[in-house]
């Protein structure tokens, strides 16, 4: 990118901030062109969130990709080339972006954390039965971001997924449904932050009996990733991929293309990411690049394009968000803001965990610093892909269970075949894109793989990473002591000074009235109704929400 493209970015972006800061009508003076940001004190926020995708993308350099919304979308914005998930699965990385806290720290690192689906038990009864049925519990200081944004004024709406590992309070979304959008709110002239979350992309879109997308991609054009069997049936998976990446990549043009209708393109960020890597064997469950490297692109109003090499962790997503809204992040959130009135500086490494994947237990942790990823196998008896019944299900599964079983892979099928794995793995991302040689053997790389090590371990340590101890221990001396039993919140009471009150250390309180639907957010500064009465519940996270009470205010 030339230099005055990146100049006239950088002055987009401090705009962006100083129109945060003091709410201004702002504009960017280029030697060009001048940028019209418009009034964006509490600038609109959209994410669109995909499940289950590597940056298989054409803005992305991937030739094979048809992606013409997104490619467009980058050319307006700023793509981020080292974006990364926490975790390799999903409900794990939404609690982090919920939250803007570790998995480890609060709990969730365990993928289905609650109770499994009646499925799910049937394909594996026994292994279920040696897990605890909770909820991640997080220190009492700790909310959902959304809920910070609607105290200051924001619309939150979520369509639809909420897969946090706890049950969100009702204070968390003005809407949450198939039906919630930002079109929803009742003034128009309201600042919303709102979350569209599309399926088309994930892993089970693969399975035989699933709904097709249009077949775009000819099979015999894939690239197979030198760790699978080139077969018709994995080229067939690639493919569908494909293809269900471009059916996304068309209902993302029509969402855009709601902004556009509605005239808040100019005053709207928009978000596109991925919850993980990419839903096949060896991507989803794993933590090699190709489970945790995520796209990430980020339009701003007015904004010009650039390439960022900045490394971006989930843990970051919501003090960015908050950012953006003129809002500094609270202590307990782990991230930092990477663009907005409270940016901070980059960091210097993201670091990854992956624990029980449904119904088999693992425990690897793992570290990039952006070219070398150190991976560290706490249970290296594990086998690399865990017998899941429902990943089971992707057709080409049964050509790589054929190769597992005759043991006649190439070298760098290893990782299909090896049982049990190594301790430790290193890669040179840069040399070997598809992480296939460990180099952690190799003499010439053994004070760059310490010092990764150490690294981890203390992100490990200042976390309390709670995924070092098993499951039911957590439960009942962490997450809910002393034995393990949910604790019920209190229910709200009504002060002598006319406010509400909870005795639930950490307890959201929502409130409405009469004939709402929506439960507004209780706070110090809230002004109750002087007469009638209202529906009060309070919700700490991972307690039991207290019962829906109906309190009478004045006569």
């Amino acid at each position: 990118m030339c230099s005055e493209t990146r100049a006239r970015t950088r002055q987009v972006r401090l705009t962006l901030t100083l129109s945060l800061a003091f709410g201004v009508l702002a504009c960017v003076s280029t030697q060009d062109d001048v940028t019209k940001l418009g009034e964006i004190s509490r600038p609109n926020i959209l994410w669109i969130s995909v499940e289950d995708m590597s940056p298989w993308l054409g803005c992305y350099g991937d030739e094979l990709a048809q992606t013409p919304v997104l490619d467009a979308l980058a050319a307006e914005g700023l793509r981020y080339t080292q974006a990364h998930a926490t975790s390799p699965v999903c409900s794990c990385a939404r609690s982090t972006l919920i939250t803007g806290c570790w998995a480890t720290e609060i709990g969730s690192m365990h993928h289905r954390a609650g109770k499994p689906s009646s499925a799910a038990v049937a394909r594996n009864p026994k292994a279920y039965a040696a897990i605890p049925s909770y909820e991640a519990t997080p220190s009492p200081e700790v909310r959902c971001f959304p809920e910070i944004l609607r105290a200051a004024g924001y619309y939150c709406t979520n369509a639809a997924k909420q897969d946090y590992q706890f049950r969100a309070p009702v204070t968390v979304w003005d809407e949450s449904g198939g039906k919630a959008h930002w079109r929803n709110r009742p003034d128009p002239s309201q600042p919303f932050f709102s979350v569209i979350n599309l399926a088309m992309t994930h892993e089970s879109r693969t399975f035989p009996k699933a709904r097709r997308a249009p077949e775009v991609t000819d099979p015999s054009r894939v690239s197979v990733p030198p760790y699978y069997p080139d077969t018709p049936l994995v080229r067939q998976d690639l493919a569908r991929t494909y293809d269900n990446i471009a059916a996304m990549d068309e209902r993302v043009g029509k969402i855009l293309a709601q902004l556009d209708e509605d005239g808040l393109g100019e005053e709207t960020v928009v978000f596109f990411f991925t919850d993980h890597g990419v839903g096949l064997p060896r991507g989803k469950r794993s933590l090699y690049a190709s489970g945790t490297h995520v796209p990430l692109i980020v339009r701003l109003p007015g904004g010009q394009p650039e390439t960022v090499e900045r490394m971006v962790s989930f843990i970051d997503f919501a003090p960015t968000v908050l950012s953006l809204a003129g809002i500094e992040a609270p202590d307990w959130m782990g991230g930092r803001a990477f663009m907005g009135q409270h940016e901070r500086d980059g960091r210097e490494h993201v670091t990854f965990h992956a624990d029980r994947m449904d119904s088999e237990t693992d425990r690897t942790r793992a570290i990039s610093d952006g070219r070398w990823r150190l991976l560290l196998n706490l249970m290296p008896e594990r086998p690399h892909l865990y017998p899941v019944a429902y990943a089971n299900s992707i057709p080409m599964m049964g050509d790589i269970k054929a190769l597992q079983a005759s043991g006649e892979g190439t070298p760098r099928q290893w990782q299909m075949l090896l049982n049990p794995k190594p301790a430790r793995e290193l890669y040179d991302t840069q040399s070997d894109p598809h992480e296939v040689q460990n180099l952690i053997e190799d003499p010439a790389h053994s004070e760059r793989a310490a010092a990764l090590e150490k690294t981890l371990l203390a992100w490990m340590e200042s976390t309390r990473d709670l995924g070092l101890m098993g499951e039911g221990e957590m439960v009942r001396t962490q997450l809910w002591p002393p034995h393990g039993e949910q604790p019920l919140t209190e229910a709200p009471t009504l002060t002598t000074g006319r406010g509400l009150r909870c005795a639930t250390p950490g307890a959201s309180i929502g409130w409405r009235e009469p004939g709402e639907k929506s439960w507004r957010v209780y706070q110090p500064s809230t002004v109750l109704p002087r007469t009638g009465f209202i529906q009060v519940v309070a919700h700490r996270i991972g307690f039991k929400p207290s019962e829906r009470q109906r309190v009478q205010l004045g006569e």
